[in-house]
This record gives C-alpha cells, sequence and structure tokens, in this order.
C-alpha cells in the first residue's frame, strides 16, 4: 500500500536554501556527506548546468555529495563554488590523496532574470550560506512556494511575461512498505500547468484582463512562423530521491521515467526555450524494483508540481494560483 509521507522521512540528506528577495531569485541545496548515487535526464533544448557529465553512466564517479537547485541561468552556476567550500570545510569529499578531498557537486539552474532583478544571481556566498541553512532542524530549512529555486520561478510565458503566473517549488513524498520515494521540483516552465488526476489548470498563460487563463497551446498553433527567441525565463528542475539501492545507470532511467510526471502536468513541456531537467538520488539499500520506483516518481513529481504552483504567492507584480482562485470565489 502507497501512502503519503513527508521529504524529511528520507535520511542521509539534508536540504538548504536561501534566496534573495528583493532580487528574485535563490538556490536549494540537496547535501549527502557520505554520498550519494546519482542520474539525470535532461529533456529541455537549454541547459545551464555544472558537472552533469558526472552523472553519465560511463562517467567513473559513482556518487555525488550534493546537487544544486537554483536561479540566474548560467550566471547562477557560480553558487556551486560555495557549496565546494562549505564541504571542503567539513571534510566532506572524494578521497583523491592523503588529507585531500574533492567535494562532488553538481548543478542546474533555470532562467529568472526578468523577474526582478537582471545583475541578481546566486552566487558563492548564496551557496553557501543555504548550506549552512541545511544543518537547522531535522532536515534543513525547506519550504514550498517562494524559496530557494522557487523564489523567482514563473509560469506561463508564451505571451511574455506581462502575461505569465508566480509559481514556487515544492516537493512531495510516498512510501510502500519501507520504500520510499520523494520529488522536489522549481517549476519555471514557458507552459501551463495542470492538475494532473482532474486535468484542470491551475496556472499560466493569463488571458488579457488577467482574471482567467488561455491556453498556451492555441497561441502556439495560431502562428506557424518560425519564432526565433522564446527564451524568456524557463526550465524546469525537479529532484527525486529514493531510499532504495540503485546505481548511477538505473537512476538515469528512474530520471527519464520521472519526466512523465512533467508531461502529465506541463504543456507545453521540454520546448527548445526550456531546459527542463531532473536529477534521481539514492540514499539508502532498500530493495526495490527499478521500474516500481520509475513508476512512483513520475506520480510524485506531478504532485510535488501541484505544490509548487499552489504554495507560490504573489510577487514582483506577478499573481499566483491562490489569487486566481480568491477572485472566482468572490
Amino acid at each position: 500500500m502507497v501512502h503519503e509521507s513527508r521529504l524529511d522521512e528520507i535520511s542521509g540528506i539534508r536540504i538548504g536554501q536561501a534566496e534573495d528577495r528583493e532580487g528574485g531569485t535563490g538556490c536549494t541545496v540537496l547535501i549527502a556527506e557520505n554520498g550519494m548515487a546519482a542520474g539525470l535526464d535532461i529533456r529541455g533544448g537549454g541547459p545551464a548546468s555544472r558537472e552533469s557529465g558526472l552523472l553519465d553512466p560511463l562517467a567513473s564517479a559513482k556518487a555525488v555529495h550534493a546537487v544544486v537547485l537554483a536561479g540566474g541561468s548560467a550566471f547562477g552556476l557560480g553558487a556551486a563554488d560555495g557549496v565546494m567550500r562549505y564541504l571542503k570545510e567539513k571534510g566532506i569529499g572524494f578521497d583523491v590523496g592523503p588529507d585531500l578531498k574533492v567535494p562532488l557537486v553538481c548543478q542546474s539552474d533555470l532562467f529568472d532574470l526578468t523577474v526582478a532583478a537582471p545583475d541578481v544571481y546566486p552566487d558563492a556566498a548564496m551557496g553557501y550560506q543555504a548550506c549552512i541553512n541545511s544543518e537547522c532542524g531535522i532536515n534543513g530549512n525547506y519550504r514550498d512556494g517562494n524559496y530557494g529555486a522557487g523564489c523567482g520561478a514563473t509560469v506561463g510565458k508564451f505571451a511574455g511575461m506581462d502575461f505569465c503566473m508566480k509559481s514556487g517549488i515544492g516537493s512531495f513524498a510516498v512510501q510502500a512498505g519501507d520504500l520510499k520515494v520523494a520529488a522536489i521540483v522549481a517549476v519555471n516552465a514557458l507552459g501551463d500547468i495542470y492538475d494532473w488526476k482532474t486535468g484542470e489548470k491551475i496556472a499560466g498563460l493569463l488571458a488579457e484582463d488577467k482574471k482567467a487563463f488561455r491556453r498556451t497551446e492555441d497561441l502556439m498553433y495560431a502562428n506557424t512562423e518560425v519564432i526565433e527567441n522564446k527564451f524568456t525565463g524557463n526550465t524546469t528542475l525537479g529532484i527525486i530521491i529514493t531510499n532504495a539501492g540503485f546505481d548511477k545507470s538505473s537512476l538515469c532511467k528512474i530520471a527519464g521515467m520521472a519526466h512523465d510526471g512533467y508531461a502529465r502536468s506541463i504543456r507545453p513541456v521540454h520546448t527548445t526555450a526550456d531546459g527542463d531537467s531532473i536529477y534521481a538520488v539514492s540514499a539508502g539499500s532498500i530493495s526495490a524494483d527499478q521500474d516500481l520506483v520509475g513508476t512512483l516518481a513520475a506520480e510524485v513529481m506531478s504532485e510535488a508540481v501541484i505544490r509548487a504552483v499552489k504554495n507560490a504567492e504573489r510577487a514582483y507584480g506577478y499573481p499566483a494560483a491562490q489569487d486566481l482562485a480568491a477572485s472566482s470565489e468572490s
């Protein structure tokens, strides 16, 4: 029997977040002091990433020590420098010689430069602070909504930023027996967001009066001309976390199956203007069927997308899903 669980019930991993509210950007850091096997599947055409080659099944690294999700596009990749410094100070890393360890840190960034301040993005100081924040409480300071990598997240941008909505970061976890599977996702899509179970649109491209929705696909179908630059601020970034024991190759497959969660919830998805990426990490040794975990990964990812949207709050002049829900009830 599968039942809802909590993100902090998966041991061996800490999560920290830091953000610049005024600048409209932030980062979310996943840390495994003892290392974690990890895989990655990138489906979008415009990713901004660091050390993604480590997660190729042919690469020799069997584990990494941190995964960073951040805003700032390519400018924000410097956040990993702060994570590296934190891990080095803690003596965490891959042993390469006497008293010398090299932390292995992977990072993916979303584009939020047009949300608030284009010259503000995650840097080494913010990455380091997120690591410090991971020490808070049982499992860091993680929260859904306008936090961490979700601080500057928006959705529904095909008609430009004037008609998009505020999104955020979200999470969801389930447990089946001893097996635990969870998802974290920063939803920053070009497309619209749907409740995967009901088909109801819950966020996305706004109508001209900004009181209702338009369907992004309808606008796309209305004009067959080539649009040279749709890069107005996209990319959905996710992480699947499980306590099942898998190697890098299996985790790459699980990450690929988790993209079905994106496809159920985001339309259109995986466009050339998105850098849609999903990591899958193993933080335990529970024996589990790979296809079962991949199927659960897609489900928790879809649920996490919903929570990213529903926990977002109006910011930077962009309305959130809760604002439209409130106006429809009044």
